[in-house]
């Protein structure tokens, strides 16, 4: 019935459930095919039935990192390097003497 194979890390819906999930592990040793859902529960398939389940590739969720407990901020793509202080080439002797107060 299912005619999409799993990749890691492409993101599916169960169209039976409506759970949305990403494959994690490809185990082709034991014909098994494990999974991560948005809540953050982990799943598994057998090979037989991820190809008779209705299983469908769906894009990532908007916010992916939902279910990963120890993503950091540089995984996402968005970090901001910036320390919103002051560039050291701007402080004059003043501005170091007045913290000395």
């Amino acid at each position: 019935m299912n005619a999409i194979d799993p990749i890691l890390d492409n993101w599916y819906e169960d169209a039976a459930s409506g759970r949305t999930f990403r494959v994690v592990a490809l185990d082709e040793a034991n014909e098994t095919i494990e999974v991560q859902y948005l809540n953050g529960d982990l799943g598994e398939y057998d090979c037989a039935s991820w190809n008779e389940s209705a299983i469908v590739l769906v894009e990532a969720p908007e916010d992916w990192s939902a279910p990963f407990d120890d993503v950091e901020t540089d995984d996402l793509g968005y970090s901001d390097p910036d320390t919103h202080g002051r560039d050291i080439g701007d402080i004059t002797l003043n501005d170091l003497l007045e913290g000395e107060e």
